[in-house]
């Protein structure tokens, strides 16, 4: 049933921080990788409207589709790793 109420994503002060950082610069592999994390994130949630007008927009100054945009992410995390996991970014390492 659909419904006109907008919700607020826990992650949307952090998500817009990161979204903004990635519309300043110039798209490296990480951004890229982000830009797509983020469209994961928000695609059907009902709210952060900003950032999903955003993340268009986003496609849009790339000259990217969404499916462009996952094949491109599919490709880099084949080959590198973007995302460090989060025991090693706080220097924990348990092996």
């Amino acid at each position: 049933m659909p419904t006109d109420k907008d919700y607020l994503h826990p992650q949307y002060k952090k998500d817009r921080d990161t979204l903004n950082s990635i519309m300043a610069s110039t798209p490296d592999n990480f951004n890229l990788a982000e830009l797509a994390r983020l469209r994961i994130r928000y695609d059907g949630f009902q709210g952060a409207r900003d950032i999903q007008s955003d993340l268009d927009k986003m496609l849009v100054k790339l000259g990217m589709s969404e499916d462009e945009l996952f094949a491109k992410t599919r490709e880099i995390h084949r080959t590198e790793t973007v995302f460090k996991p989060t025991w090693m970014k706080k220097g924990e390492d348990w092996s």
